[in-house]
């Protein structure tokens, strides 16, 4: 067992329809679903190069935005629980129920998050630390953040308010040894104390949505000197995908995986 976050993701391969994605992105228009099928087939056999077990769901139609499963949940190992979300986005509602039946199917203890709350994976930073920190944004609301922590209970849920980007983990990511990847200008430092920081540079900031895989790797998106520059001289191992079809919907590398979190 490594020392990362988890040894286990779920993912799902996009379906054709992911040309209708939920997105602000300019080139959304331009999505290509087989140049996006063939990069979601090379993140998967990244993550299992680099020693993480990879559970493949099936497409799931109707839901042009499902390739993105990490905000279907909110899964832990060590309690044995899961918080299914309930998205901030209307359209995305339903893509959950599936992953709800696997995690059940797999022993977790299942929660529903209720309306009129809130909550998607990726405003949900994860640390080894015995905090996760959740941004509350156009996605998730407080009433998403208690229950996380009623959820839980077995570590420290801090809110944090978070306006410049539509998820936190799009400015935010923790990589080990009490070191986040942060993206200033969208997020403040000073939210994360006690934490040692990287910066990532605002013309950069695609990058920050970053995967750590556990001792010093970090997967990023491929095409991103600067960051690669940074993260080396810290000591990370870099590992680069081409995520470029799924940045067109607004989604990255953390985007695409859901953890079972050894921490949680």
């Amino acid at each position: 067992m490594g020392s990362g976050l988890f040894d286990t993701v779920l993912v799902r391969p996009p379906n054709a329809e992911i040309i209708r994605c939920v997105s602000s992105h300019p080139l959304r228009s331009t999505v290509n679903y087989e140049k996006a099928l063939e990069q979601h087939r090379e993140y998967v056999k990244t993550l299992e190069d680099e020693g993480i077990e990879v559970v493949e769901l099936d497409p799931l139609e109707g839901f042009p935005d499902s390739v993105f499963i990490q905000d279907t949940a909110v899964v832990g190992l060590k309690t044995r629980k899961a918080l299914i979300s309930r998205f901030g986005v209307g359209s995305r509602r339903g893509e959950e129920l599936s992953v709800a039946e696997v995690l059940a199917k797999k022993g977790f203890k299942i929660f529903f998050t209720e309306e009129p709350h809130t909550i998607e994976g990726g405003d949900v930073l994860v640390t080894d630390v015995g905090v996760v920190y959740v941004g509350v944004t156009s996605r998730t609301n407080l009433g998403g953040v208690s229950k996380l922590a009623e959820v839980f209970n077995n570590v420290t849920v801090v809110s944090i308010p978070t306006d410049k980007v539509f998820h936190l983990l799009s400015a935010v990511n923790y990589i080990g040894d009490k070191t986040l990847a942060l993206v200033p200008e969208l997020v403040g430092p000073r939210m994360f104390e006690h934490f040692k920081i990287l910066r990532v540079p605002l013309d950069e900031a695609y990058a920050a949505n970053m995967l750590y895989l556990g001792d010093k790797r970090v997967l990023i998106p491929k095409g991103y000197r600067k960051t690669e520059e940074i993260l080396r001289n810290a000591g990370y191992e870099v590992i680069a995908v081409d995520v470029s079809e799924f940045q067109k919907c607004d989604g990255g590398v953390t985007c695409l995986s859901l953890p079972l979190y050894k921490t949680l």
